[in-house]
Parts: structure tokens; sequence; C-alpha cells
């Protein structure tokens, strides 16, 4: 039972009533049924204890796992599929599913159920826009299937209708940050379709049993490329004109502590990656070629992309970009084809959260067990992220902090991570970042952009703090609608009181 009992933000005290685990989708109304409580469960990946149980039914979707339709533009599947496994499938038809998170272990049901996004999120959007159609089961184990442009709030209210009966679900009033990705408690719109009310909901208001996706065809040919920066502004600058490129579709970035923890670990050495003397960061950019570009056309075009008669392509483009910011002489390429270079460069990038939860992990072993992984995931319009990045190296020093940053520049979410000494660093920390979220605000951004917010005291406050006292109010309305005895989830996304 222990890998149940607790998810990957390793939040403290899960313990359950039971675990069930159906093997078809038609068993799980009755297990909902049976529940006093009850809390829907897939990879575990979630990074805010909101996979964790305090005492509910754990449901796991584990085994519901059937891939039940693909076509040129869609794919339906249950709740317990891959995204591995959705792409996979997806490939034999010559389609594929660009809104893939950064983990793609992650389960179909749960990517729904927290809006998932990740690096591509810039070109493609999150989760939410490319559900079609869901199936989900109410706290009462009335099964609920929704397909998008059905049903539109009205005046305030959103109908939703089962075979039993109708509810009308109070539609929330706050207005949401205007950015790309949030995944900050119940979606709402004045005229907002039934559909998004459940995705990002985290399994609060049911369980999503099965999901159709929009896809997309042809795959494209994908390259790589890591590009040290001299300066901060100098990589703003740089990723401004990359994101008017159509063909980047997604632009990592790494701070100086990340590339020192690089360094301090052999993470450089081990993936045969340096960087310059004077580098301040580095960028990883991720480019969706033409289908079919060959490794040896991107490489001739890549050679030619600086001769001025040279046709003009998209890859060419990118490189007279890198060549007018002074960087071109130093990227590091992973072409199509070249699959173990790419996988070296997207290790350098994932060596970064692997080290700094390594310290984390031996500063709770070494120095005090209450010591526990202290970061926030937040995001801004383009144009504040540099004042954003600001505020948090300001608030970091302030504060005697030793930080990391890392994340995803292209759409201007990065996460602030500290790197803890003691457990007051950790308090300290906690403190940083409910004056980020603050912050954050006012730069017109969201708090809570990817991950959700689960059981994790900060991000609910940090939710508390973007919405106020009366948008929880309001989010507790809808979960009253639906879920009156506080069957799904509950303390998830808020406490019941």
């Amino acid at each position: 039972m222990e890998k149940y009992l607790s998810d990957a933000a390793h939040f403290p005290g899960g313990h359950a009533a039971d675990i069930a685990i159906p093997r078809s989708v038609v068993d799980v109304p009755a297990i909902v049924r049976a529940a006093t409580t009850i809390l829907p469960v897939g990879a575990q990946s979630s990074l805010t204890g909101g996979a964790t149980p305090m005492g509910e039914t754990v449901l796991s979707t584990e085994k519901l796992t059937r891939v039940l339709d693909v076509g040129q533009s869609h794919i339906t599947v249950e709740a317990g599929v891959p995204v591995t496994a959705i792409q996979a499938a997806l490939a034999q038809r010559g389609a594929w599913f660009p809104p893939s998170p950064t983990f793609t272990g992650a389960f179909a049901g749960g990517i729904v159920a927290t809006n998932a996004a990740g690096a591509a999120t810039f070109r493609h959007g999150p989760v939410r826009p490319w559900v079609e159609a869901l199936t989900t089961v109410l706290a009462d184990g009335s099964e609920l299937s929704i397909r998008r442009g059905e049903v539109h709030a009205r005046d305030g209210i959103l109908p939703l209708a089962t075979a039993a009966r109708t509810i009308d679900v109070p539609v929330p009033s706050y207005r949401m940050p205007h950015v790309v990705k949030i995944s900050a408690g119940y979606y709402a719109r004045p005229e907002m379709d039934l559909i998004d009310l459940f995705i990002g909901s985290e399994g609060t208001l049911g369980i999503i049993t099965s999901i159709t996706f929009r896809t997309l065809s042809p795959i494209p040919t994908t390259a790589l490329a890591l590009i040290p920066c001299a300066s901060e502004a100098a990589a703003l600058a740089l990723v401004a004109e990359l994101r008017r490129e159509p063909t980047v579709a997604a632009i990592e970035h790494m701070d100086r502590r990340c590339l020192e923890i690089l360094h301090e670990d052999g993470a450089d050495r081990q993936h045969d990656v340096s960087f310059p003397p004077g580098t301040a960061l580095a960028l990883l950019a991720q480019l969706e070629l033409a289908p079919g570009t060959t490794e040896a056309e991107a490489f001739a075009q890549i050679e030619t992309s600086l001769t001025a008669d040279a046709p003009d392509t998209a890859l060419r483009r990118v490189c007279r970009l890198l060549d007018a910011h002074g960087v071109f002489d130093e990227a590091q390429m992973a072409l199509p084809g070249n699959v173990r270079r790419a996988e070296q460069l997207i290790a350098i990038r994932e060596a970064v959260p692997a080290g700094v939860n390594q310290r984390v992990g031996r500063a709770q072993r070494d120095v005090d067990p209450r010591i526990a992984k202290t970061a926030a995931d937040m995001i801004v319009p383009f144009d504040r992220f540099g004042e954003m990045m600001q505020i948090y190296r300001d608030g970091f020093a302030s504060r005697g902090l030793d930080f990391a940053v890392w994340g995803h520049i292209s759409d201007g979410n990065v996460h602030p991570n500290v790197l803890p000494r003691s457990y007051q660093d950790v308090e300290r920390g906690k403190e940083a970042i409910l004056f980020f979220g603050r912050e954050v605000a006012r730069l017109g951004g969201c708090p809570l952009a990817e991950h959700g917010v689960g059981r994790n005291p900060v991000k609910q406050a940090l939710l508390r703090g973007l919405y106020g006292d009366a948008g929880i109010k309001e989010m507790r309305a809808v979960k009253r609608a639906l879920d009156p005895g506080w069957k799904m989830a509950p303390g998830v996304i808020f406490p019941q009181s």
C-alpha cells in the first residue's frame, strides 16, 4: 500500500481507508457510492500533495489503460493511459498530441484534472483547449458525459443534467489572470463551457474516467539548441525575437546557480556539455521543423544560414537570430535524428531539478528532518519577465537565501527554488514565496501556473491571495452544488471551512 500514500511532493502524513483499483470504468460508480470520502490518483506525479490521501478511499486509475479510439484528429482514452502511450498510439497514424507535459509518464486523467502544461505550452497552449469530451463520475456515483460546445453558462449558472437530476452550478465571479498557464482552482468565465469546470478541478468535483483529446498531424521533426548567454538582458532580447518564430515551440531557462549545480554534480561533463567562461544563464530551445527534415538537410541549412543568397527557411532564420545576438558560434545543437545528442541536452535540463532535490534531501537527512522542498510555480506576461526575475533575486537575497531558478522562459513561467541550509531557510523561503505571489499578481500574472494547488498550505495561501476570501467562498459554492457531502478529494485546493 505504501506507494499509494504519497505523491511526488512527499506530502507528510499520508494514510488511506481503502485502496480501490478498478479494472474497468464500469466499476467506478459503485466504488464512489460505497466510499465515505474518495481521492482519485493516477501516476501520483503531483508536486502539490494533491495525490496524497488523508484517510480517504484511494481510487487508482492505473488499470484503466484502454485506448478506445484513434483518428487523424482525435484520440479517446481511459484515464490511466500515460502520455507516452497516447503519443505512441497517435504516431501509428502520423498524428501527435502537442500539449504534452514535461513528465510524459503522467496519466491522461491527471493531466486533465490539473490542466497540465509544460515547455511547449508557449506554442500549443495547456491541456484545456485540447480536451474535446470527457466522462466523469460525480459524488453520488452518477456518470456525466460532456462534449465541448454543448453546454454553456447563462446568467451566472452552469446547468448540469445527469440521469437522475439537474444541478445549477453557480459560476464564480472572480477574474482569472490573462496568461497562457493557469492552474489555480476552478475555471470561471461568464459564458464558460461546462467541460472547463472539470478541467483543472483536481478531482474535487468528479473522477474523470475517459477523455477525448484533439490531435494534430503530421508530426513535425524536432531539433534542440542549447544557447549560453552572457547576461539576463541579452537572453531576454534573444527570447523576445525567438518567440516570434513559428518554428520555436519552447525555450527553457537555467540561471547561473543552475549551471553551478550542473558543474558541481558533474552533469555537464557526463552529458558532454560545456559553457564558455562568463556564461550567466543558458537557454534550451526546441524547434519544430518541417515533417521529414533529415539531419543532413538540417546541417546543410545551418552551414549556409549566414550566406546572403541562401534560401529562407525557418531553421536558417533561427540561426541568423542567434548570430545577430552573438551566440551562434557557442550554441550546441541536436539535429533531427541525432537521438543521443537530444537526450544529452534534455538530460542537462532535467539534471537541474534533480540536483536541487538531492540537495534538499541531503539537508533534510543531515541538518533537520523538517526541511522540505520550498519552491514556486509562477507566470507573468513575457514583457514583465525581467521585473519578476528581479523580484525573485531581491526577495531571496534580502532573506539571505541560496536559490536557483529554471523553467519555461518562452511563456514567462519559471520555478524559483530555495536551496535550504537550515529549517529557518525553509520558513524564510515560504515567506518569500507568498510575497512573490502578491507581486506576480500585481504584474498581471498567476502565482499558480502549472502544478495546481493540492494540499500544499503555501499554494492554498497563494490561491486565497489571488482571489481573496470571496473567491474561495465562490469555489466552495461550486463544490457544494456538485458534492454537498464533501466526498471528493476533501482538503484539496481549499479546506472545507
